[in-house]
């Protein structure tokens, strides 16, 4: 067992609703009882044009080597994230280097919103909500109590997160947010 806490925070969450995906992610990141960082930026945009967007749980240095992978893989399979995602997967399972990776990802285009975690599941969610981290749970109760309210992609996905940062010591209301126009 290691003397140095485990490190902890983050809780993304991903809203597909009316023609729209957005992904969100608060900020913070801790060590044991210890905010380390307030304003981490967990959600990108990535791939060609920005044509997808992900969210990060995990060690930071893990989950930026994931990503550069995917960004390889939709290069390789252009337009198919579901293609590129079952790659990156097959070699997160496989490779030695890989496989030591801690970190899960959502990652969304204008059609589809995955899952992906370090066990080589590629998850499509129900109803095009998903969330992961430390205050996941949270989110994903809040943004489907939301679901069928008026309000958009965005601000469901705003809310949830502030609903998770209420209840979840290891998450905060610095958010980062992106939306993309979905098919």
């Amino acid at each position: 067992m290691s003397d140095f806490p485990d490190w902890h925070g983050t809780t993304i969450v991903s809203v597909r609703k009316g023609g729209r995906v957005t992904v969100a992610g608060d900020g913070q990141v801790s060590m044991g009882p210890t905010i380390m960082k307030p304003n981490a930026k967990k959600v990108r945009r990535f791939g060609p044009g920005g044509s997808v967007i992900g969210g990060f749980a995990g060690a930071t240095a893990d989950a930026f080597t994931l990503f550069e992978r995917l960004e390889a893989k939709l290069e390789r399979y252009p337009g198919q994230l579901t293609r590129a995602a079952v790659e990156l997967a097959k070699d997160w399972r496989t490779d030695r280097y890989l496989r030591r990776l801690e970190a899960m990802m959502i990652v969304a285009d204008k059609e589809t919103t995955l899952v992906l975690t370090g066990t080589g599941d590629v998850l499509e969610p129900v109803g095009g909500m998903a969330a992961i981290g430390s205050g996941g749970n949270f989110a994903l109760a809040a943004a489907r109590a939301l679901g069928d309210s008026e309000h958009d992609a965005e601000t469901i996905a705003r809310r949830a997160m502030g609903i998770a940062a209420e209840l979840c010591v290891y998450t905060n209301d610095q958010l980062t947010v992106e939306t993309i126009d979905a098919a």
